[in-house]
């Protein structure tokens, strides 16, 4: 793998791990692991008080990626205007699908799980598993459009949720 390539990041970058959002690059260190040295991206999630290490040679095979332009959060927030396209699965099935699509780390995916489970009041309650698949959505797609705004998630959150309001008072 050519070395371009591999310092594809650099520390103090904002990155997206498919599996836990947007982290940030603490520090490109060395480690040996079975004997080999390994050069590791160190990330730090700061909400969720963890710490990662991810070969660097590994980063984008597993779907590491720099944080979305701002096209395609504006594409996200447009996805989110849409109407809900909920399929008439089992929930066991569609619970997957939004497990999957949530764990892809790509956005306009995550903003299509949090569209299709939005409830307004008036609205059926959500189940458990439902509440839980969309706040973990959510949670992505905000600190995602935080993070590429300047890093102010409550802005964030609330322009996520006046585009939802906006959608549901379209549909009234």
């Amino acid at each position: 793998m050519s070395k371009a390539k591999k310092n594809e990041f650099s520390p103090n970058d904002y990155v997206v791990y498919p599996a836990h959002g947007v982290g940030q690059i603490i520090n490109i260190e060395e480690q040996e692991v079975a004997g080999m040295q390994l050069e590791l991206f160190v990330i730090s999630f700061e909400k969720d008080k963890m710490t990662l290490r991810v070969p660097t040679n590994k980063a984008t095979e597993i779907g590491m990626r720099g944080l979305s332009s701002p096209d395609v959060v504006s594409q996200a927030l447009k996805t989110l205007k849409g109407k809900a396209k909920v399929k008439r699965a089992m929930w066991s099935r569609r619970a997957q699908e939004y497990e999957q699509k949530i764990n892809s780390g790509d956005l306009i995916a995550i903003a299509e799980v949090v569209r299709d489970l939005h409830r307004t009041d008036d609205q059926r309650e959500q189940s458990y598993s439902e509440r839980q698949l969309y706040e973990a959505a959510l949670e992505r797609l905000t600190r995602e459009v935080a993070a590429v705004a300047g890093g102010d998630e409550v802005a964030a959150a609330k322009q996520v949720d006046d585009v939802l309001v906006s959608r549901a008072a379209a549909a009234a």
